[in-house]
């Protein structure tokens, strides 16, 4: 909906509003300085003298490591981390360092507060001081709050060295030592207390036995083992402890000792031979009469206390008398000024203490507010609660009729330190609470290495730099990790190889994945609206299975042609993209199908039973002259004789022939005249207007010499005729005397149209013999058709 668009734009631009905040915060974090470099620096002409071997600079390494790390050195003030290139203020007292704008605004407050407290309880001007909030060393005004100076205090505003200590000079300390012994620093400008002095001079032990030998300076009391042999107070007994520095112990033996008074005896401390015993002295004094009274004591006892001038009760009176005559009133007024230290005592001289002052008088009460006629010995005091506040500023004083000086307040502070982690122990009091004293200790996370932070720093302050091995036990199916340094937060991920066996048998070498750190994201359906919460991201260790295995394997194809290299994940059979080419059973065509795996096979060569089947036909090459296809499918083995007829003219061109092919093209033998004869006498006629008396026959007809064709032959006048073959017959007969007489005589009949009977049968003749030949085609014909019939799956 467009309200919920709207809400998250709002949310997303406040986002990106904080968000370059939040990164110069975490952009903050300064770069870690060459430590140990910098320390070898500063210590380097300490060490060359003191060789280290003492632990004389512990403490001062502490406090340099601590102004090295990042982060580890905190203003108590303001609970930040001190940057290296912030301008700074150290104690003298505690070597604490603060921010010098924090320190400088701390004191002005602190003389702030005693301004006011002594001008409203209108104490007398004293000296405004101010305390260092660690360890509440006393300052004179704004004592050394000015200037910004390096730690030794040489050098105005030091510049930031990312060689040097941060906020030192570079120059060597040279202050004085303490204990003083002359000597000065000979350390680099540095934080901290100086270490002791390692100059060597010549110095006896403490009880003075040993000879004097060269020792450091700082070192310079020392013990020479042997017992110290001085003289105890008991003045009885010598101190029999190794040679020692200060003052022998008292002696720890026992012995019989009197008391003061000598009447009795004890076992007791050799050193401590004066005691008591609990009877009274009881001795006579010197006036005879009484005896002393003290208990146990030394020496003479004292003069009787009732001996000399003593005075009566009221002390205007002084007689002589014997120490066993009590002094008695003497009748005077006692005058005495009573408790009320306005009245005199009206009795007459008394012995013990006067009675109360029983005069009435007006009197006000100690806050002033009220007045009253009341007893003068007896104070008046009204029910008014004061309101002012007492010093802390926070509580008002609620004492009934107060006099204007309130008591301190005795409530307990119990405010929040800035450390957020304690409340404030002392009285409650005016101004900012002192900072949290407490240290707590910032190790990194094997315990090894460990800073001292202020408290609530611990939060926000960064671990030291362990270079010790992380101890974290591995995650994953490893032994060990691979080794690294301790850190916060994760191990990083293993980079071992996983080395767990795949199911394929191989070693899985990917590199560790049995413990992957995971972001996580839940599926989460529509919102309603942005006040519903998103589904939480987590992170989660997560087990993940191994890859395939990589490892190289090669594999034939399936129908053995080639060999190929694969990943061992991805072996299984394959097609290489050719055709099977195993001979089919036909042997003249192989398998077509894609490269497979062939089954019952009889040998590397042969297809098996699940190999194509050829369904080709006959490609074999045909005969010499034979245009036709076998129409058998692909067989083994030649092809059979070739049954397809071949459809021709006969020779004689009348007729068609069909031959078949093969005995044409193949068994024919030079017989292909003979078979492409139709077998029918030639229809062709002969020079002399016969018939071919031949068969079917190729090439040119017979010549009219070999006619036997029997004719009549007549002469022009057709008198004369002869009879016989037609080769042995002229064409004519020659017409004789008697045929060229009787021509005459039949000239004239040939004028007149007579019937030409011989002609038309002549004709009829002819007509019969086509009719008869007519009839042989047909009946050739007819039979050669039944004949194709019969055998026409033969020619398909």
């Amino acid at each position: 909906s467009r309200r919920f668009e709207e809400a998250c734009a709002k949310m997303q631009a406040n986002v990106e509003k904080f968000l370059p905040q939040t990164q110069d915060d975490q952009s903050s974090e300064e770069e870690e300085l060459e430590t140990d470099g910098i320390l070898s620096r500063v210590v380097g002409s300490y060490s060359e003298l003191n060789n280290m071997g003492s632990g004389d600079l512990q403490r001062t390494v502490q406090f340099l490591t601590d102004n090295l790390v990042s982060g580890a050195v905190v203003c108590l003030i303001c609970i930040e981390s001190v940057k290296r290139t912030e301008r700074v203020w150290s104690c003298s007292g505690c070597y604490g360092v603060l921010h010098l704008s924090c320190i400088q605004k701390w004191a002005k407050d602190s003389m702030f507060q005693q301004q006011q407290q002594q001008h409203q309880e209108d104490f007398t001007q004293q000296k405004l001081q101010w305390h260092c909030p660690k360890c509440r060393k006393d300052y004179d005004s704004r004592q050394g709050l000015n200037e910004y100076r390096c730690f030794c205090g040489q050098k105005v505003d030091p510049e930031y060295d990312p060689w040097l200590v941060p906020h030192s000079c570079g120059q060597t300390c040279s202050r004085e030592l303490v204990p003083t012994c002359g000597h000065r620093c000979l350390l680099l400008c540095h934080p901290g207390p100086c270490p002791p002095c390692p100059k060597m001079v010549r110095s006896s032990c403490y009880c003075g036995k040993a000879d004097p030998t060269a020792r450091r300076c700082g070192s310079r009391l020392w013990s020479c083992g042997k017992p110290c042999g001085k003289l105890l107070s008991c003045n009885q007994h010598t101190c029999e402890l190794i040679c020692h520095s200060g003052e022998c112990k008292p002696c720890p033996r026992k012995s019989r000792q009197s008391c003061l008074c000598g009447a009795s005896k004890a076992d007791r401390p050799c050193a401590d031979p004066l005691w008591q015993c609990e009877k009274v002295c009881g001795k006579p004094l010197s006036c005879g009469q009484h005896k002393c009274e003290s208990v146990c004591h030394k020496g003479p006892c004292s003069a009787c206390p009732r001996s000399g001038p003593r005075e009566c009760p009221c002390g205007k009176s002084k007689w002589e008398l014997p120490c066993t005559d009590d002094v008695g009133p003497c009748g005077d007024t006692c005058d005495k000024l009573l408790a009320c230290g306005i009245h005199h005592c009206s009795q007459r001289c008394h012995t013990g203490s006067c009675p109360p002052c029983l005069q009435i008088r007006s009197k006000r009460c100690r806050c002033g507010a009220r007045e009253k006629e009341v007893p003068c010995s007896r104070e008046y005091t009204c029910e008014t609660k004061c309101k002012r506040l007492r010093d802390c500023r926070r509580h008002p004083c609620s004492r009934k009729c107060c006099d204007g000086r309130c008591p301190p307040c005795e409530q307990p502070c119990g405010r929040t330190l800035p450390c957020k982690n304690h409340r404030c122990s002392s009285c409650c009091h005016m101004g900012p609470c002192y900072p949290c004293h407490e240290k707590v200790e910032l190790t990194c996370r094997c315990k090894a290495t460990g800073i001292a932070v202020p408290c609530g720093r611990e939060r926000s302050a960064k671990p030291p730099t362990c270079h010790q091995p992380c101890s974290i036990p591995p995650e994953c199916h490893h032994e060990k990790r691979d080794p690294h340094s301790c850190h916060e937060g994760r191990c990083p991920p293993c980079t071992q190889t996983c080395n767990r066996p795949l199911k394929c048998g191989h070693i899985c070498k990917a590199r560790c994945h049995s413990a992957v750190w995971t972001k996580i994201v839940p599926k989460q359906g529509q919102r309603v609206g942005p006040w519903e919460p998103l589904a939480a991201i987590r992170m989660e260790v997560v087990s993940q299975p191994c890859p395939p295995c990589p490892e190289p394997m090669q594999l034939a194809c399936r129908g053995n042609h080639s060999v190929s290299t694969f990943p061992c994940s991805e072996l299984r059979p394959y097609s290489c993209g050719i055709p099977c080419g195993r001979s089919l059973a036909c042997g003249n065509h192989t398998c077509t199908i894609e490269c497979h795996i062939v089954e019952e096979a009889p040998n590397d060569s042969q297809a098996g039973y699940n190999c194509s089947t050829c369904e080709d036909g006959c490609g074999k090459p045909r005969p010499p002259g034979c245009n036709h296809p076998c129409n058998k499918p692909c067989h083994p083995g030649d092809c059979s004789p070739c049954t397809q007829y071949m459809k021709m003219k006969c020779h004689c061109g009348l007729n068609p022939v069909y031959v078949p092919c093969h005995q044409w093209n193949v068994d024919s033998n030079g017989k292909q005249d003979e078979l492409q004869s139709c077998k029918n006498r030639c229809c062709k006629q002969l020079e002399c207007g016969h018939r071919c008396p031949l068969n079917c026959h190729p090439g040119a007809c017979a010549p009219r010499s070999q006619c036997r064709k029997k004719v009549t032959v007549r002469c022009p006048c057709k008198r004369r005729k002869a009879e016989g073959p037609c080769c042995e017959l002229k064409s004519s007969l020659d017409c004789n005397d008697e045929c060229r007489s009787s021509g005459q005589e039949n000239q004239s009949e040939a004028t007149q149209p007579k019937p030409e009977p011989q002609k038309k049968t002549y004709h009829m003749m002819g007509r019969v013999q086509a009719i008869i030949a007519l009839s042989g085609v047909v009946l050739f014909t007819a039979v050669a058709l039944a004949y194709w019939l019969m055998h026409s799956s033969t020619f398909q």
